[in-house]
C-alpha cells in the first residue's frame, strides 16, 4: 500500500520521509519514484523508529503516519484549512482513525481510535521506547481536534490480525510493568468475556455483523494473551528461584 499512503500524504505534506528497515519488496523504489525521501535504518522499535523520522524531517510540523494509514480527502481538506493562515492555534492535534476492513465498508462510525498524529516537534516528540509510539501530552499543553478520519487498513485478513495481536501481546508483556500474580490469575480466569464485551459492545463491533464478531474475539484473545504471558514471567521467575 506504500504508494497509496504516500500519494494521500502528499495532499497535505511538503515532504514525505519514509523510514525503511530492510524491506525486500519494491517499497523503496515506489517511494522514491513518488518523490519521498527514504532513510534506511535497522528496526529500533515503534517509538524510536518514529524519532528517526522526526530527526530527518525538514519541517517542525509533522504528520505521523504508519504504512497502512491513508489521509482521506476530507482530512486533507481540513488540514489544509488549518494551515491556511499560518501556524494553527494548538501545537498538537488529535483525530479519529477509522478501520478499513478487508471485507465491507470502512468503519467510520464505530470502533474509532483517538490518536494524536499532527504535532509540532518543538513541543513534543515520539517516545524513546521500543514498542510504544504514542507520546504523552506535556503538562499545560492544549490539544486541538480534527473532525475528519484517517483511514486505517490495519489488517489484510483475520489470520494476519491474529498474528499481529500475538506479536504485540508478547512485546507488551515483556516491556510493561509486571502486574501482581494474583491479579493476572484472576484475569486469566475471568477476563476474556469482559475483553470481548469491550470490543463487541462498547467499541461497537456488533455493527459489523459476523465479521465484527470474529474481530472482537481475536482482539479479546490478544488482550488475554498479554495477561497469560505476564503470568508466565512470574512462573519462570519462581522456577529460577527454586533452582538456585
Amino acid at each position: 500500500m506504500i504508494g497509496e499512503v504516500i500519494r494521500a500524504a502528499q495532499q497535505v505534506a511538503r515532504e514525505v520521509v519514509l523510514i525503511d528497515s530492510g524491506s525486500t519488496d519494491r517499497t523503496i523504489e515506489i517511494a522514491e519514484e513518488l518523490g519521498a525521501r527514504v532513510i534506511k535504518a535497522p528496526w529500533l522499535g515503534g517509538g524510536r523508529q518514529k524519532r528517526l523520522g522526526e530527526d530527518a524531517a525538514l519541517n517542525d510540523w509533522l504528520l505521523d503516519l504508519d504504512a497502512d494509514e491513508i489521509v482521506s480527502a476530507e482530512l486533507a481538506n481540513e488540514i489544509r484549512a488549518l494551515f491556511a493562515n499560518g501556524a494553527p492555534p494548538f501545537p498538537i492535534y488529535e483525530l479519529l482513525m477509522a478501520t478499513v476492513p478487508p471485507v465491507g465498508a470502512p468503519w467510520r462510525t464505530f470502533n474509532l481510535v483517538d490518536r494524536r498524529k499532527l504535532y509540532d516537534r518543538r513541543v513534543v516528540r515520539a517516545p524513546d521506547h521500543p514498542n510504544y509510539d504514542q507520546f504523552q501530552v506535556p503538562p499545560g499543553v492544549r490539544v486541538g481536534r480534527l473532525n475528519q478520519p484517517l483511514l486505517h487498513h490495519s489488517f489484510r485478513d483475520l489470520a494476519q490480525l491474529e498474528e499481529k495481536f500475538n506479536r504485540n501481546s508478547a512485546a507488551r508483556a515483556r516491556d510493561t510493568r509486571l502486574r501482581p500474580f494474583w491479579l493476572l490469575a484472576l484475569r486469566l480466569l475471568f477476563g476474556k468475556p469482559f475483553y470481548f464485551l469491550n470490543q463487541y459492545v462498547r467499541r461497537g463491533l456488533w455493527r459489523a455483523g459476523w465479521y465484527g464478531f470474529a474481530v472482537a474475539n481475536i482482539a479479546a484473545h490478544g488482550r488475554w494473551l498479554k495477561d497469560a504471558m505476564m503470568l508466565e514471567i512470574h512462573l519462570r521467575r519462581r522456577a529460577a528461584r527454586r533452582r538456585e
